[in-house]
């Protein structure tokens, strides 16, 4: 299997990044890496803070009211879904560059 199709997968399938660090494009592969980690954990975070209230209201009274966690999600929903947003461009690039070869005159096998 070619190298470029191994790394498009791990990129793919695993982590973005991860097919630029066995290409060995170390530097880039672990700031895409760091990257998809801050827009996942960003968004992740967001939507939990967003949500502590409903939550704790949740745990203490043991009824959980839809609406309000309805309303919740939409006063959060907007900055999650543009960290959601960037995650899935830089997983696009990711999979993308893994696929390109840029080495002139090396093969690509392995």
């Amino acid at each position: 299997m070619k190298l470029n199709l191994k790394a498009a997968l791990l990129s793919a399938f695993v982590l973005p990044g991860l097919g630029q660090v066995v290409r060995g494009e170390q530097v880039k592969g672990f700031v895409l890496i760091a990257f998809a980690n801050i827009f996942l954990l960003g968004a992740l975070f967001l939507i939990l803070k967003g949500m502590g209230s409903v939550l704790v209201e949740a745990q203490l009274t043991g009824v959980v009211d839809a609406n309000a966690v309805a309303a919740k999600l939409s006063s959060v929903a907007p900055a999650a879904r543009a960290l959601l947003a960037c995650f899935a461009a830089l997983w696009c690039y990711a999979v993308a560059d893994a696929l390109v070869d840029r080495r002139k005159g090396e093969s690509s096998e392995q």
